[in-house]
């Protein structure tokens, strides 16, 4: 996990200060910095090293031709593209993200065709350049431009002072120096679904265990988000069979439900278990600087930040590596509304729906909530084969039950892998396990009253509610640039 910035253009070099640009990303990563510039271009990087810490310096170079890449994330599938493709080629590091060098090399900008994982990069020979991110939008990436100059960064907050304009660059999409923006991937929409429950079970745990080995990719420890909840759990019990000495963290107030429910898989499983429990005093300390790495002021989104961003912190006193449950309840009908749905397609559309929009949310809140600590988040229930094997499974399976418990089909792949207790125990949401979705909004309402949210409506702010107009306020604070708002969270824009 790493932070990034480029430029492209005209006076590159006089006209910006590109280490200070890449110094708003170092809590991405504290572990090494490099910058290649010239007149007309730059691309800097911040590295968290998890992979060939010691030789996978960034920005890589491949030579003889002056060809530089940049990336943040993993690429999970990068020694099967070694041997399938380049057996010859005479690879500097053992870092997975020097594929993408000689794949731009043979693939040109069809690399992203071949990639496998969560990423963002840029690719560049100085006249030819190509940006990218992930099919689902694990990883983030930014546009900015400013006259005819064009910027690429991680987050926003590296192109607030330099960029006239921000975009957010839209997942399973490339930016081409000749093509512009072009969508490489879309989720498959399918007419025929499987039936089979027992098939489906074992397809599931196969594809699931699979997906988990995948992002056990590290040279660094990796431990595991542990709410106690029914995601988390099945991919901590299925890290457990491939890591002896697993690491697992809970956070919560003292009378959280999810603290105890933890344990209690902990003690299960056999793992490390770390827990903290904090105060609303200090929800209420960290909330500024959570809504400064989260660049969002939607309000369930900062609710939900608040205990990933303390849980973020513990682990990052053991761990540079987490895995959590983030994408479950999309994947299996989780959300109660899904239970309104009578019919298979448009139950399996909706599921499309909101996958599409996790880059905005669930998965805007992990990576920013982690990287705040230097510590990088995967989300094995988000890999690409995994959710088309879930996108092909009849969407009433994964509402079928006799007590009308949501996932029933995910109860039923895992249920001899941990307490009954814990398959079958209600779904809570995260903020709501950790016994804090109340406090910010009560605090809120005391912070604003009625006739400042009317006042904040008549102006044309973008905000519902008085806790959203509160946090609203700190969020101008840390980002007073006009397209901030536009391009963050449910008000996300769009790369045109």
């Amino acid at each position: 996990m790493c932070g990034i910035v480029s430029v492209f253009g005209s006076d590159v070099s006089a006209q910006y200060d590109f280490s200070s640009m890449l110094s708003q990303l170092i809590h991405r990563g504290p572990d090494d910095s490099g910058i290649i510039q010239a007149e007309n271009w730059a691309l800097g990087h911040q590295r968290l090293s998890i992979v060939d810490v010691a030789g996978g310096h960034q920005p890589m170079q491949a030579k003889p031709k002056q060809l530089y890449s940049i990336c943040n994330g993993e690429i999970y599938n990068f020694q099967d593209l070694k041997s399938q493709h380049f057996s010859d080629y005479a690879f500097q590091t053992s870092a997975d993200s020097e594929i993408l060098l000689p794949l731009f090399q043979q693939f040109g900008k069809d690399l992203v065709q071949h990639l496998n994982g969560m990423y963002s990069f840029v690719i560049s020979d100085g006249e030819e350049w190509l940006a990218g991110r992930d099919r689902i939008g694990i990883k983030p990436l930014y546009y900015g431009t400013a006259g005819d100059n064009i910027f690429f960064a991680s987050e926003l907050k590296a192109l607030v002072n330099c960029a006239e304009r921000i975009y957010e660059f839209p997942e399973g999409h490339y930016y081409h120096s000749q093509m512009g923006l072009v969508p490489y991937y879309q989720l498959p929409e399918t007419s025929t679904f499987e039936k089979d429950v027992e098939t489906i079970v074992a397809d599931i745990r196969e594809a699931l265990d699979q997906s988990v080995q995948k992002r056990l990719m590290s040279d660094v420890p990796v431990g595991v988000f542990l709410s106690g909840g029914l995601d988390s759990s099945i991919v901590a019990a299925l890290m457990k069979q491939h890591v002896s000495e697993l690491h697992s963290f809970s956070v919560g107030l003292a009378q959280s439900p999810d603290l105890k429910a933890a344990r209690l898989v902990a003690e299960h499983l056999g793992t490390v278990h770390h827990e903290y429990v904090y105060s609303e005093a200090e929800m209420q300390a960290v909330l500024s600087d959570v809504i400064y790495y989260l660049e969002s002021y939607d309000p369930a989104l900062v609710r939900s930040a608040i205990p990933c961003y303390i849980v973020s912190r513990l682990a990052s006193a053991h761990v540079k590596v987490v895995l959590s449950g983030e994408g479950a309840d999309e994947l299996f009908a989780g959300y109660s509304y899904f239970a309104d749905y009578d019919d298979s397609m448009a139950l399996h559309q909706e599921a499309i729906n909101i996958l599409q929009g996790l880059h905005n949310l669930n998965l805007q809140r992990v990576d920013r909530m982690t990287m705040a600590h230097s510590l990088e988040g995967r989300v094995p229930f988000l890999d690409v084969d995994f959710i088309e094997l879930c996108m092909r499974i009849d969407p009433h399976l994964k509402l079928y039950s006799t007590s009308g418990t949501e996932k029933w089909l995910l109860r039923k792949a895992f249920e001899d892998m941990l307490p009954q207790e814990i398959v079958w125990r209600d779904k809570m949401e995260f903020a709501q396990g950790c016994a804090s979705s109340g406090v910010l909004e009560n605090h809120a309402e005391v912070a604003i009253s009625q006739q400042e949210l009317a006042e904040a409506k008549s102006q044309g702010l973008p905000v519902s509610s008085q806790e959203e107009l509160f946090y609203y306020r700190i969020f101008e604070q840390h980002f007073p640039h006009p397209d901030a708002a536009k391009v963050i969270g449910r008000w996300g824009g769009t790369l045109h």
